[in-house]
């Protein structure tokens, strides 16, 4: 997916993926809302056949992606980010071996060690940013999933290093690149096999569709990917993949904005009484400063606060009132949490830890309803 490979990666979120420009064509790709499709002879090729198939609406969307990737070929778009995530852990054969972050997104964490559990597979969870760690359960591995910086710990691993050593050691590498988006780290330029992203959050970025979608410039390996969507019916609605496309208009600004604010607010949390950790690789301080500054393009929009006490944090996101008390990341309002609220989030997340999915409103709003809240929480339980 070359089209647009001269042109800077915000620029290509507004030019891809645009019908022909023919006169009187419409500048936007419009919605095909159709179960099936005329067929006038025996189906060929890349026929469309019948919606689970494939349909048009998808098209503009998987370019768009796969060149905001530098892939060499359309993405695939899925009804979620996790059966996104069930299509790449199918690429492990059976009795294979899933090396993969102990802190990752719990859907794709809990759907590795439900694999474990059949018998399909067995699961090394690790240490992401503990490369010499990472480096040794390596050996006998199928596939290597990364995600880095980590939700929500926001550990950042040495993703060069580690796809480069899984490729050596013959393991499929998968990048979970929902965190970044394609604007802050290209996980295909180190060598990763296949990149995926919950679209839902970042890309379409207004939480209002539910979306997936991976990305690979092997030809075989998309095949087999889009076999297994089709035969699991794991597809979107072309609405949805629409709403997802107009979104995608606007990643660049809100990713800006939101990586801004995010900064400036993880600069005055680090000192304020209340927060006893701070994690956001922004910060000089983080332990995945370094690490962050040499590979990414940016430092996100997620931090992570630790409170003196879970009911201190519980406190904390009960008293907002810009700071939307909800699951889910990357919409243009900012959402807290306290994550082990989530039944399935592992126990070594603390229990007082408080993510933040930092918005695109004024970051002064935002500071005084979070210093309020705070202020207001209970410095132990």
């Amino acid at each position: 997916m070359t089209q647009h490979a001269h042109l800077a990666p915000d620029t290509i979120t507004v030019a891809a993926g645009r019908p022909p420009r023919n006169h009187d064509s419409p500048v936007n790709p419009p919605i095909v809302l159709s179960s099936t499709f005329h067929e006038t002879a025996p189906p060929v090729g890349a026929d469309r056949i019948y919606a689970r198939m494939s349909n048009p609406t998808w098209d503009p969307f998987e370019e768009a992606i796969a060149e905001l990737e530098g892939a060499a070929l359309p993405a695939l778009t899925f009804a979620s980010g996790l059966g996104a995530a069930a299509a790449a852990l199918s690429l492990v054969p059976a009795g294979g071996i899933v090396v993969i972050p102990r802190h990752a997104y719990g859907g794709s964490v809990s759907l590795a060690l439900a694999e474990e559990a059949r018998g399909r597979l067995t699961v090394r969870q690790v240490d992401i940013a503990d490369t010499s760690q990472v480096l040794g359960q390596l050996d006998g591995a199928d596939m290597l999933w990364l995600e880095s910086p980590t939700n929500p710990m926001l550990e950042v691993a040495e993703t060069a290093v580690l796809t480069a050593a899984a490729k050596a050691a013959g393991a499929t590498v998968v990048v979970d690149n929902t965190f970044n988006t394609p604007l802050v780290c290209r996980p295909l330029d180190y060598g990763a096999d296949v990149v995926l992203h919950s679209v839902t959050k970042y890309l379409a970025g207004h939480s209002d569709v539910v979306l997936g979608a991976l990305v690979t410039s092997d030809a075989a390996m998309r095949a087999e990917l889009a076999t297994y969507r089709t035969l699991h019916g794991a597809i979107a609605g072309p609405f949805e993949v629409w709403l997802a496309l107009r979104g995608l208009r606007t990643l660049a600004l809100r990713m800006e904005r939101s990586q801004a604010n995010a900064l400036e607010l993880a600069r005055r949390l680090e000192t304020h009484p209340s927060v006893t950790r701070i994690r956001y690789p922004g910060l000089p301080n983080d332990p995945g400063h370094e690490r962050a500054t040499a590979q990414l393009k940016g430092y996100g929009g997620i931090i992570s606060i630790e409170l003196e006490s879970r009911d201190a944090a519980d406190a904390l996101v009960e008293a907002v009132r810009l700071w939307l008390p909800a699951t889910s990341l990357g919409g243009v309002e900012s959402l807290i949490e306290r994550r082990r609220r989530q039944p399935g989030e592992p126990k070594t997340v603390p229990e007082a830890l408080v993510r933040l999915s930092v918005g695109i409103e004024n970051v002064e709003d935002l500071w005084a309803d979070l210093e309020a809240a705070l202020s207001s929480a209970p410095n132990n339980g």
